[in-house]
């Protein structure tokens, strides 16, 4: 197995936006918190910003495969730690893994998604920037940046 590539994460508080009336996430916005963490790897990780890449650049960057599972709750109050890593760097597209554990380091939820850098005024697949492929060496595993 080759080298991973560094891992970005941030602690998120469960809020009571984020529950049911259980007070446990309710699980589509396990995927709205985990495109928040695509946007702060962009502006924290990666240094380019992701507003400016939306708006200015007309670069969009869209969802075009899922894959999750659902493992164990959280709860409001709680602060969870929320974990992006690059699986696959292509010419287009990115393939993330991403994850929710709790304050143990226990398995809350985790995904696979791939994302297709677009055109936002064609809608048609674009390279992924120059900037952004520097940018992401380092998340990259070893195999994947040669």
């Amino acid at each position: 197995m080759g080298e991973q590539g560094q891992r970005f994460a941030r602690p998120q508080l469960i809020r009571f936006s984020h529950c049911d009336p259980a007070g446990i996430v309710f699980y589509p916005q396990y995927l709205v918190l985990f495109n928040q963490l695509v946007e702060d790897w962009f502006n924290e990780g990666l240094r380019v910003p992701y507003a400016q890449m939306i708006g200015e650049r007309r670069i969009g960057l869209p969802i075009v495969r899922l894959d999750c599972d659902f493992r164990a709750i959280s709860r409001m109050g709680e602060t969870v730690t929320f974990g992006l890593s690059v699986m696959r760097a292509g010419g287009k597209s990115l393939s993330l893994a991403v994850d929710c554990r709790g304050g143990d380091g226990e398995l809350r939820v985790r995904a696979q998604k791939v994302l297709v850098f677009t055109d936002l005024d064609t809608h048609q697949s674009r390279a992924i920037p120059c900037d952004v492929r520097r940018a992401l060496q380092p998340f990259v595993a070893a195999h994947e940046a040669a």
